[in-house]
């Protein structure tokens, strides 16, 4: 069994989503094991549109399972949108689409540190909470998905 690592080295656009997107329609199984919504992939599938943020572009790709590991960011508000979308254009999420009960979860209150501290440093966030959450983990302060009391609107 072999496996290929997708890594960006820098920030930016540099591709990555097209890359594991080609290289996902011969994969078993599309892993994102971090980051978060702040960034996104634009990819076209028979001449439609699709715009991924969190969900792992293999998706697109019916035989293939996806997973959200414990390194990504999740807000989950982002996530249901996302998913309703892209079902939406008949994406079938059922039995190959998995979260990991590690993922750290974005709060409303990690979007107010995260756009207030801009204010005050000016460090250029996009203001979605992926700034702070990353350093509340650091702090000892975070919640992960087993933590909370919120309950998943949908089941894969």
């Amino acid at each position: 069994m072999s496996a290929t690592l997708i890594l960006g080295l820098q920030w930016g656009d540099e591709g990555k989503g097209k890359i594991v997107d080609v290289l996902s329609k011969d994969a078993d199984l599309v892993c994102r094991f971090q980051g978060g919504h702040n960034a996104g992939h634009t990819l076209k599938v028979d001449n439609e549109k699709k715009v991924l943020h969190l969900i792992p572009s293999g998706i697109l790709h019916p035989s293939t399972v996806c997973v959200i590991g414990n390194g990504v960011v999740l807000s989950l508000s982002s996530l249901l949108t996302e998913i309703e979308n892209l079902e939406k254009s008949g994406i079938n999420f059922k039995d190959r689409f998995f979260i990991s009960q590690n993922c750290s979860l974005i709060l409303e209150s990690h979007i107010a540190i995260d756009v207030a501290r801009d204010i005050q440093e000016g460090i250029g966030t996009t203001g979605r909470g992926i700034g702070d959450r990353p350093s509340q983990g650091v702090r000892g302060r975070h919640r992960r998905r087993e933590h909370t009391s919120v309950r998943a609107r949908r089941r894969f």
